[in-house]
């Protein structure tokens, strides 16, 4: 019995402190970053109802041309807040894009007369297992993206906060981090669901393979158009001292 108490009241602590942290993240954070964020994954969600292009080797939903912002929000919060603190905003996102995606379908149910709806209806309602696509592979490939950034910046001993060091970071967990999101994503929706609920229409596993690559070479070379500018407002972050009250109360947990 004491066991299960002192479990439960570490649980609790746990939960408190878990609480606390994410509390004060939002405080610190700046809103710009997290606002594109959450647009660019709600975004996300909903692009990804179209196929843009399919062929017998290749095929891409319209995702892959916003998606890259969202890697990009995140690997400047990896850079300068962490990689827990990156996860946790991951997770808001998915959040509030699941809570936009029930007011729309709530949206897309209730009858009108005043016009013909229905294509509207049927954007807005969405599909549910390319929501639960989307959300498992998102949630998957931005822990992936966040751990391999903030690992490979460790390996920058000599100038942690340079260019390189940046650019190296950003680079190579985008593009993996990208890959496992296409590539999880195409096989839930396009391999799994698709078939059973889309009359026949599907994609095969050597086009998940394609598009997955095709998708993480294009927002590949995006984020190396836009990195520039993270690195910008990340060397500004710290000049400014930006949410050191977070960073304060992690060097204090450790």
């Amino acid at each position: 019995m004491k066991k299960q108490q002192t479990r439960i009241e570490a649980l609790k602590e746990w939960g408190k402190r878990e609480r606390e942290e994410t509390q004060i993240l939002l405080r610190c954070i700046p809103a710009t970053t997290v606002s594109l964020f959450v647009v660019s994954v709600v975004c996300m969600n909903l692009l990804a109802n179209k196929t843009l292009f399919q062929n017998t080797y290749l095929a891409l939903d319209g995702g892959f041309l916003i998606s890259w912002l969202s890697f990009m929000c995140m690997d400047m919060i990896t850079k300068y807040f962490g990689p827990k603190a990156s996860n946790r905003i991951a997770i808001l996102a998915s959040v509030i894009n699941l809570l936009t995606c029930a007011i729309f379908y709530i949206v897309s149910i209730i009858p009108s007369n005043a016009d013909d709806y229905t294509a509207l209806d049927e954007i807005f309602g969405g599909t549910w297992f390319i929501l639960l696509g989307s959300t498992i592979a998102f949630l998957v490939s931005a822990a992936i993206n966040n751990f391999l950034n903030w690992t490979i910046g460790k390996a920058f001993h000599k100038n942690p906060d340079g260019k390189l060091a940046y650019a190296t970071q950003t680079y190579v967990s985008t593009f993996v981090g990208q890959f496992f999101d296409n590539l999880m994503f195409s096989l839930i929706v396009f391999v799994g669901f698709a078939p059973i609920f889309w009359d026949g229409f599907h994609w095969t596993v050597l086009q998940c393979m394609t598009c997955a690559l095709t998708g993480a070479v294009a927002e590949l070379i995006m984020e190396i158009l836009f990195s520039p500018m993270g690195f910008r407002l990340v060397t500004k972050w710290k000049q400014l001292k930006v949410g050191q009250e977070y960073l304060d109360y992690v060097k204090g947990e450790k």
